[in-house]
């Protein structure tokens, strides 16, 4: 355990934000070949080591979300939690790595994957081609000691994008900004309904009457939005803000609003935040939405939401719902980057790692979650593959509330030394 959580404050020192990773990515080449692994790195920036004749594959994905002051982190470690300092803390997906570099430390006959860039629409596993020979994978991304994941939901993006083009108008000019919800996860904490705040906000302005000369939002694509500001104008002054909206006044003055600006807050209102609908077989969420990122880019404004459905069908359903919601306030609708779900499916490989779990958590059971996985682009990729995903108790990743259960990271290090010992007999 202790040599875990010393990889892991290495990795909390090295910067590895989406798309700023390569400072980790060789620190990981170099700690594979320093335990006589062969190491190869495609131009996604995937690892792929291998060590002897593997009877299994470890695979984590070695890239964060950074929110608060990340990528400088400060581990706070308080009644049996380790957290960061108003930052995200990185046990997403961190602690996984950690874990297979304690197992490239004592193991051979395994191969081990780090992917890049999972974060963002899990792009780092599209690129990646290089052949899994054991065909086991064991994926350390879960954020639920009693649970072996055996499927996922699949996602899209879908971007809603209108002119940015401005007129002149008066009024009383006020710049507002929300910059404390608590953020989270858009998928594994879709059902707690926390709060948007592009949603809180722009629903605050068009109620008021007012109109926007700017607006951004959000933090990253699959965040629930924790922070959001606005200039904006109103006919007459606010004599009443909510506790939540931190506000400046400028007086009556003449600013360049977007002349889409009632298109664009209507279309924000309207939207319903959150679970559209629940899978009760699964018991958990089967289709959601979340609107995760608002403001002007490459001279358009755009609202980016994020889907994620068990079920190709919710997904489709859910993607259309959304372009004609678009449409019928004259914005346009983008269909971005799409993952497939991963069907849950019982085989003796989630059996396996099930049996060893359960050595150590004892009310561990098979399950689903409502967020991507890379497992099921893998098996896309090579349907003769079998996997699996566990890992310890995360709560709120993605936001600066993350904190990791340190006595379940030992839980979970058991477990996978286990399975690794076991696999010979696989």
């Amino acid at each position: 355990m202790k040599k875990v959580m010393n990889y892991f404050r290495q990795i909390c020192e090295i910067p590895h934000l989406s798309y700023e990773t390569e400072k980790l990515r060789d620190f990981l080449v170099e700690f594979a070949k320093k335990h006589e692994f062969s190491v190869e790195v495609d131009n996604a920036g995937n690892i792929y080591a291998l060590k002897g004749e593997p009877k299994i594959c470890l695979q984590a994905h070695y890239d964060m979300v950074g929110v608060g002051l990340a990528p400088s982190i400060e581990l706070v470690e308080q009644d049996g939690f380790l957290s960061a300092k108003n930052s995200s803390l990185g046990a997403d997906n961190g602690i996984g790595v950690a874990i297979i570099m304690a197992m490239m430390s004592e193991f051979s006959d395994f191969e081990a994957v780090f992917t890049n860039n999972e974060e963002v629409g899990l792009w780092g596993v599209r690129e990646f081609h290089a052949e899994i020979k054991s065909k086991k994978m064991l994926n350390l991304d879960s954020e639920d000691e009693n649970e072996v994941i055996i499927g996922c939901a699949g996602s899209a993006e879908i971007r809603a994008i209108c002119d940015s083009a401005r007129e002149k108008k008066s009024g009383f000019c006020y710049e507002i900004f929300i910059d404390d919800f608590p953020g989270g996860h858009s998928g594994i904490e879709i059902h707690k309904n926390l709060p948007n705040a592009i949603k809180f906000l722009a629903e605050f302005i068009a109620k008021n009457g007012g109109k926007i000369a700017k607006f951004n939002g959000g933090e990253r694509a699959n965040s629930i939005p924790a922070k959001a500001s606005a200039t904006a104008i109103f006919k007459n002054e606010i004599s009443n803000f909510p506790n939540f909206i931190k506000h400046k006044f400028f007086g009556f003055k003449e600013c360049e609003i977007y002349e889409n600006s009632d298109n664009i807050l209507n279309l924000i209102c309207e939207f319903k935040q959150g679970v559209r609908d629940f899978n009760d077989e699964l018991n958990l969420p089967g289709t959601s939405i979340n609107l995760s990122l608002a403001g002007e880019k490459n001279g358009k404004f755009e609202l980016l939401f994020y889907a994620r459905s068990m079920s190709e069908k919710g997904l489709k359903g859910v993607k259309y719902q959304t372009k004609m919601s678009a449409e019928n306030f004259g914005l346009e609708c983008v269909f971005g980057e799409t993952s497939q779900p991963w069907q849950p499916q019982r085989s003796e490989f989630s059996e396996f790692i099930l049996k060893n779990l359960q050595k150590f958590v004892p009310t561990a059971k098979l399950g689903a979650v409502h967020a991507g996985l890379e497992c099921g682009v893998f098996i896309t990729k090579d349907s003769a593959i079998q996997a699996a995903s566990i890992g310890p108790n995360i709560t709120s990743p993605h936001s600066t509330h993350e904190k990791v259960e340190l006595k379940s990271v030992e839980k979970i290090l058991n477990a996978v030394r286990e399975i690794i010992s076991g696999a010979q007999n696989l």
